[in-house]
């Protein structure tokens, strides 16, 4: 299933006897309906069924989905009166879900149950005018907590379109780990297209939600054959991979370095460590003769491990390094686009000059002003930089 964003999740469930053992699969346990701090997730209605045909009637809504455009409200009505009846998930088949926000229908989660109690099902869609807000993830949040908690699923799967990179992201920001690629497996809007494919487990999910939200201490270290072993496994989310290269590209250029200006750039590689854990890979082209600005050659934050403030952290340290050698700007670049890595480069204070170098836009940070300004905060308990 596709839509813009969507999901695809597979469960079974089975209400819970006094003892707390699962009792059977021909019942679900009372799930519905989900409050969570802006949203509420029900059983959709007849009567929901104009809103539904009309973000379905939505080009962009409708191009990474299969249903029929235009989408007629008869279609809706029929599919909804079908589960009239129901106040929760339905044991023996799919259930559509209305997204409230503030009384208001925004979206839709449909979830379909199977039969060995393992594995689950789910798509959602948010109208186009309430995307953008975190309401998707929001839902999906809720609903799989929500199985995790109360049923005996263990393995969440999800399917989605390559081009739908938001519905990428929420997946994601979940915890789902991409596991594959079916090669042209369906066709939409009479578009071949590859399906691609994700999961998350239960241990995946309670690892997920546990992860620290910022760190104590952070430090660069050297790599040795004691230590790469552990960096070598450090990844990002597979929406990123588009930005920033896996560590055994790294590894590969570090190696063979490009020449550029008759020289080869001379690598200067470190591993991340917070609080004792190997979390990032840093990697700059050293000043030389030929190459008079440290350019940040690659950063690399560990999927587990962002939105903790270390890559900033990394930065500063840097900056305030080169600073100490008398340089006076750090470059970089980036590939541009949708989940790009530019407004995270902007907001620390790097700049475009107006380079572009095989694709990717040059930018620059100012080093002559001190640390604290120019994006590159002041931070406590970090390490050395050797």
């Amino acid at each position: 299933m596709w839509s813009l964003p969507t999901l695809v999740v597979r469960t079974r469930v089975g209400p819970l006897c006094p003892t707390g053992d699962r009792i059977g699969y021909n019942s679900v346990m009372p799930l519905l309906p989900l409050v969570t701090r802006r949203l509420t997730i029900r059983v959709m209605r007849p009567t929901d069924a104009d809103v539904l045909t009309g973000y379905r009637n939505d080009p962009t809504i409708a191009r990474h989905q299969s249903w029929p455009l235009p989408y007629p409200v008869d279609q809706a009505r029929r599919m909804l009166s079908e589960q009239s009846t129901l106040d929760d998930l339905d044991p023996d088949g799919w259930t559509q879900l209305a997204i409230d926000l503030d009384g208001v229908m925004i979206g839709d989660l449909a979830v379909g149950l199977s039969d060995d109690g393992r594995v689950a099902q789910v798509g959602y869609t948010v109208a186009r005018a309430f995307q953008g807000a975190g309401h998707a993830s929001e839902a999906l949040s809720a609903l799989v907590d929500a199985l995790f908690r109360d049923t005996t699923v263990q393995r969440i799967t999800a399917s989605l379109d390559p081009r739908n990179l938001a519905s990428l992201r929420v997946l994601e920001q979940q915890g789902f780990l991409y596991e594959g690629c079916e090669r042209d497996a369906a066709v939409i809007r009479g578009e071949v297209v590859d399906d691609l494919r994700y999961a998350l487990l239960r241990r995946d999910r309670e690892a997920w939600t546990a992860r620290p939200a910022e760190y104590g201490s952070i430090e660069l270290v050297a790599l040795g054959p004691e230590t790469v072993r552990a960096f070598s496994r450090l990844a990002t989310h597979r929406s990123q991979e588009r930005f920033v290269a896996p560590m055994w590209a790294s590894f590969r250029d570090a190696l063979f370095p490009e020449v550029i200006d008759g020289a080869p750039v001379v690598p200067w590689m470190r591993g991340v460590v917070a609080d004792g854990e190997p979390v990032g890979f840093v990697m700059l082209a050293d000043v030389t003769d030929a190459h008079p600005d440290p350019y940040l050659w690659r950063l690399l934050v560990d999927r587990m491990h962002q939105r903790r403030g270390i890559g900033s952290a990394v930065i500063a340290m840097i900056a305030d390094q080169m600073r100490r050698q008398g340089c006076t700007r750090l470059l970089t670049s980036w590939v541009d686009g949708p989940g790009g890595p530019r407004r995270f480069y902007e907001r620390l204070g790097f700049e475009p000059t107006g380079t572009v170098i095989d694709g990717e836009i040059e930018g620059e940070l100012d080093l002559r002003q001190p640390s604290g300004e120019a994006g590159t905060p002041n931070r406590p308990a970090v390490g050395p930089t050797p």
